[in-house]
């Protein structure tokens, strides 16, 4: 355990708890929307505002670093001790489209408080979740009588992760030298529920494909050459219908090739958590679970690869018939990956697979889009004790832990910085990511606060 006081960083937030609250709503009022042209000059003033607002908070170095597309920020706050480990914390600040129309009952970027809630785009995906840093530092600080974080501090914030993260992945290699760290802490992820303070320990990759198959030059009557000529639309059906075997495996051949097998004791800790499967699909809209045989619901959403068809389309889709041969047919699949697997080989796997099941006669066009690893936290590593012990203090009880289903950037700061990457976050499912009305509960933002506090302790006794 760190010498961080546990009341004395609690004392310390709300004292503060007013003027941090005000500074973060001003900085909602910017709508930083990556996504819309429209909103260039709003996504750079945003960048503006939390490199001045970072260097209010004391950060002696606050930059803003450009990309081909939009700016990011950096900080960097150096221990007092040479010796202490470095620590990268990572987040974004653009954020998706709203408007009010969409269904918000108020201005989404008007921020307003409700019911213990900070209501606005961006409250918790992501830049709650950023600023809860500035606060939590300057408790580290007032709590501790240091001058300086116990360890050495780094921050960057992006302003392309709404958009797919383009330039991320250049910009860390550009700056991989300023940002060398002995962990990672990624700030942009949640808790299982409001009573369940949680660590995730890793996301999946993704990789994404669209499958298109031409046959004749144009749509040809079906009474005319029906039977006669390959049908685009049917090979894509037979396709789709090829890629799962009985048991819900994908069946591209090498797709399972270096897939990392949960363990017993990462089985027992899902198990933990309390999940009811009703809710969960009440949750999904859906009336029954299904997947890959031999894993449970939780298992399957978050450390087993997937392949699910997105789309599907070719031919007359219109009202009544019209008794065509289509000229032309296509899917869209998208591949979740877990740790062990490697993007580019599944995809080659994947081509390779199309490829081989594409009848004379029709031509093809496999397009992948670029892709995202997986990233996976080991259970046995000291700063994970030391994310999973600064979070215990803070919520005052045990901290379970999870797996996130979906994709993110955090892979790219662990291929490229070799170090291992840790998630903390406190927004719930609740919050609404990405809908109308997103907010934050306002006293779970003030515990990442006071995690944060801890943090900064714990990691430089547990890297040392």
């Amino acid at each position: 355990m760190s010498d961080t006081p546990d009341n004395a960083v609690r004392t310390y937030t709300e004292q503060h708890r007013t003027a941090f609250l005000d500074d973060l709503a001003e900085w909602l009022r910017i709508p930083s929307v990556s996504a819309q042209p429209e909103h260039d000059g709003d996504v750079r003033r945003s960048a503006e505002w939390l490199a001045a607002k970072l260097k209010e908070t004391g950060f002696p170095v606050t930059e803003i670093w450009e990309t081909d597309g939009a700016p990011a920020v950096f900080a960097e706050w150096p221990s007092d001790e040479p010796e202490a480990p470095s620590v990268l914390v990572y987040g974004h600040h653009d954020v998706q489209p709203a408007a009010r129309e969409d269904g918000w009952d108020t201005d989404p970027f008007e921020p307003v408080i409700r019911d213990g809630r900070m209501y606005g785009r961006g409250a918790a995906d992501d830049k709650g979740q950023v600023f809860f840093h500035t606060l939590g530092v300057r408790a580290h600080l007032a709590a501790t009588g240091r001058t300086a974080p116990a360890v050495h501090l780094k921050l960057l914030v992006e302003g392309e992760e709404e958009s797919g993260s383009p330039h991320f992945r250049a910009l860390v290699e550009q700056h991989a030298g300023r940002l060398a760290a002995d962990a990672v802490i990624v700030s942009d992820t949640g808790m299982w529920d409001e009573s369940t303070p949680t660590v995730c320990t890793g996301m999946r990759g993704l990789a994404e494909c669209e499958i298109e198959l031409r046959g004749p030059e144009q749509d040809i009557h079906s009474g005319s050459f029906g039977g006669a000529v390959p049908n685009p639309a049917t090979a894509v059906a037979r396709l789709v219908a090829a890629l799962h075997d009985t048991d819900g495996r994908v069946a591209v051949p090498g797709f399972y090739d270096g897939v990392a097998e949960l363990t017993d004791t990462e089985r027992a800790l899902f198990a933990e958590l309390p999940f009811d499967e009703d809710t969960w699909l009440r949750t999904a809209r859906s009336r029954t679970a299904s997947g890959e045989a031999g894993y449970s619901t939780l298992e399957r959403i978050w450390a087993r690869p997937t392949a699910e068809v997105n789309g599907i389309g070719g031919g007359y889709q219109g009202a009544g018939s019209k008794t065509i041969i289509p000229s032309s047919a296509r899917v869209k699949i998208s591949f979740r990956l877990v740790a062990g697997q490697e993007p580019d080989r599944v995809q080659d796997a994947v081509r390779a697979w199309a490829e081989d099941r594409v009848p004379d006669g029709l031509r093809h066009r496999i397009t992948f889009l670029p892709a995202t690893r997986p990233c996976l936290t080991p259970l046995d590593h000291p700063a994970l004790r030391a994310v999973a012990g600064a979070m215990g203090r803070a919520f005052g009880q045990k901290v379970l832990f999870t797996r996130e289903g979906g994709s993110g950037p955090a892979a790219d700061l662990q291929d490229v910085l070799g170090a291992p990457v840790l998630f903390l976050g406190i927004s719930v499912p609740s919050d609404g990511w990405h809908a109308p009305n997103e907010k934050v509960e306002l006293d779970l933002l003030l515990k990442g606060v006071e995690t944060t506090a801890h943090l900064w302790g714990e990691l430089a006794a547990a890297l040392r």
